[in-house]
């Protein structure tokens, strides 16, 4: 081991002993000072060996720490000047000091000198080091400038939507937890009233994954894969296109469950469900039939494991939370997850869960945005008011108006003002954010009572409001107003207020809408260009709904919108499980063509065919190969056979026969 080696353990022993009273006093010191006291002596007046290399011996308890930034902090209990830096200050200390202690012998300077020049150093050091970071600073932004505007320049200019999620969070992003109605449940009525009942969980699993849109019961078949898988299309863009497939025994499954829903029999697709349990499309048909018959836990409950099975085959990379996983809704694989979502999120709102339900509305949203084929744009206003989320539905509005004009659809003109007014009316918010919302909420509001003025009537009568003759009389809400919309325009205000007119009964609303009402009218007399304009767009815009706005209409249900749809729609057959398909349908696998009946049948096979249903011609069955079956005599043979056999169930009853009187409740009926 070296001499410095030792000299600097035996310095870091020094350092170490317990701290006097005046240990802590820092005494600034220059080079030059200390080269005038002279080396120190060590006990017994013997001077130390290195005096001479190293002049002044300093006591530095962070000597081995090799940080350039002690180089202008104070020493203790040694030299500032002298204070080690670096490696390359090390090996410098031999010959650098033989050289002062030269220098000093020759020509000692007065200490007053030695002090100014010390301190004219350091603050050109500190000087010269502000400067230098400074620099740096400067430096690296304009490097992170430069970095950040070629990305820019590469990918190009950004379309408009919602900001990235490193900025600020989508305003289509799903959170996991919300996913789950019991952390809405425990928010309103505390953990233990909600999971006071279940048991706890076993340590074996039973369900081979967890999953996030629903729980797997114990009471629920056991999971075994159904042939349902997921693959990924392509990735462009960010954004990744996913679909469902279907194996051949799905497949197969598949063609069962449409030969039993054209049996108009559900036990047939009961028995269906005995041997595919987790078959999708069986689950929500049945769930549709409990449902008619107010059986509402079972199902909730046979949603709920349409959910799990098609979760269990979510692809890798699908991601619920993203925003960017898409799902093409011309798809028939893809149609059973869009309605599985929209029923759980019905099911949730009945429940009372608003923002559980708000966020499945905003995932069945994300999965297909520019197309929205269940339009859930009708839907999200109401589920925000419901939930009291007034921010979310406010920055909706702001982020999205520009590219899909929010404000044409009655529901978002109504809701808009709505949020602002409700948020005005908190407590928290200061006083001058309050008085802003309520500006900004009656200025919407009257463009939207000047836009949709046949909403206004209505909405009265559902909330058992009368108005006054000033607005009764007045024709540009009058009965005029009703009858002179468009069709399309009269379907979309019916859905809206049958199902957010309660959210406009509260005392507070009612009168904030009378005051604007008269403001409106104001400006009508006063023969406002706004009014004019706004009449010429209703007749422009609303001529026809699109076919997903009829399809939410089927699906909500509310009975003053279904009864509003257009007769091409209202006359077509609507099947539970895929209502109202798309015309650009893209199939995957078609199912066999088999002959029809009313095409491949003569008019008496057409009459005995209504009478017993269970009548069949040799050539029409499927099995027999069509044409390549029996000749027309067996054809001619069975028909025979099913007259005889009608014939044979039919009784004459003799009208001159004496009848017996038999007393009220005796025998049995013919």
């Amino acid at each position: 081991m070296s001499r410095r080696a030792l000299r600097r353990l035996r310095g870091e022993q020094r350092g170490q002993e317990p701290l006097g009273p005046d240990a802590l006093q820092f005494v600034l010191r220059d080079d030059d000072d200390a080269e005038e006291e002279g080396p120190k002596r060590g006990p017994g007046g013997r001077r130390p060996r290195d005096a001479g290399k190293e002049g002044v011996r300093v006591n530095n308890r962070f000597e081995l720490i090799d940080v350039d930034d002690l180089e202008e902090g104070p020493a203790v209990n040694g030299d500032a000047g002298a204070v080690v830096s670096g490696s390359k200050r090390r090996s410098q200390s031999g010959s650098a000091a033989t050289k002062k202690d030269g220098e000093v012998a020759k020509g000692p300077a007065p200490p007053e000198q030695s002090n100014a020049s010390g301190k004219l150093r350091k603050k050109k050091k500190k000087q010269k080091n502000k400067k230098s970071t400074a620099e740096a600073l400067e430096n690296g932004l304009e490097d992170i400038d430069r970095i950040l505007e070629r990305i820019e320049d590469d990918s190009g200019s950004r379309p408009p939507g919602p900001p990235p999620l490193s900025s600020k969070k989508h305003v289509l992003y799903v959170e996991h937890r919300h996913l789950n109605p019991d952390t809405e449940l425990k928010r309103y009525f505390g953990a233990r009233a909600v999971l006071g009942e279940q048991r706890p969980r076993q340590r074996q699993r039973v369900y081979p994954k967890c999953t996030w849109l629903t729980t797997p019961k114990s009471a629920w078949p056991r999971y075994t894969k159904p042939g349902l898988s997921m693959r990924l299309l392509e990735s462009r863009k960010g954004l990744s296109c996913f679909a469902f497939e279907h194996s051949e025994e799905y497949q197969q499954t598949q063609l069962r469950f449409l030969s039993a829903v054209e049996s108009m029999e559900p036990n047939n697709i009961v028995v269906l469900l005995q041997t595919s349990p987790y078959h999708v499309d069986s689950l929500l048909q049945l769930s549709d039939a409990c449902r008619f018959q107010e059986d509402q836990e079972m199902a909730r409950d046979l949603v709920e494991r349409a959910l799990y099975s098609m979760e269990c085959a979510f692809h890798p990379l699908f991601s619920l939370t993203s925003g960017t996983c898409r799902l093409d809704y011309r798809r028939p694989e893809n149609r059973s997850f869009y309605l599985a979502l929209y029923k759980q999120m019905s099911f949730l709102e009945k429940r009372g869960c608003a923002r559980t339900a708000l966020e499945y509305c905003k995932l069945i949203l994300s999965l297909e945005p520019d197309e929205d084929p269940l339009c859930m744009l009708l839907l999200i206003d109401h589920l925000a008011l419901r939930a009291r989320n007034y921010e979310y539905l406010i920055r909706l509005f702001q982020e999205w108006e520009a590219h899909r004009n929010l404000s044409q659809l009655p529901n978002f003109a109504f809701s808009v003002p709505l949020a602002y007014f409700l948020l005005s009316q908190q407590a928290d918010p200061p006083q001058q954010e309050l008085s802003c919302a309520r500006e900004k909420a009656c200025l919407l509001l009257q463009q939207a009572l000047t836009m949709f003025p046949g909403v206004l009537m209505p909405l009265l009568g559902y909330c058992s409001v009368r108005p006054d003759a000033t607005v009764t009389c007045h024709r540009f809400f009058g009965p005029e107003a009703e009858i002179s919309q468009p069709p399309a325009l009269s379907q979309l205000i019916s859905l809206y207020l049958g199902r957010s007119h309660f959210l406009w009964k509260e005392p507070a609303t009612i009168s904030w809408l009378e005051e604007t009402v008269h403001e409106v009218l104001k400006a009508v007399d006063s023969g406002d260009p706004t009014v004019e304009a706004c009449e010429s767009r209703r007749k422009v815009l609303y001529q026809r709904a699109p076919r997903n706005i009829h399809r939410h209409v089927i699906l909500s249900e509310i009975k003053e919108a279904v009864a509003a749809l257009p007769p091409d729609v209202s006359s077509q057959p609507v099947l539970g499980f895929d209502p109202l398909p798309p015309v650009d349908t893209i199939y995957s696998y078609v199912r066999p063509e088999r002959l029809s009946p009313v095409s491949h049948g003569n008019t008496i096979a057409l009459f005995f065919r209504s009478l017993l249903p269970n009548y069949t011609m040799e050539g029409e069955r499927p099995e027999d190969g069509g044409a390549e079956g029996l000749d027309h005599n067996q054809g001619l043979n069975r028909l025979m056979l099913a007259v005889r056999d009608m014939m044979a169930n039919f009784h004459f009853h003799d009208l001159e026969a004496p009848h017996e009187d038999h007393p009220e409740g005796d025998g049995e009926w013919d």
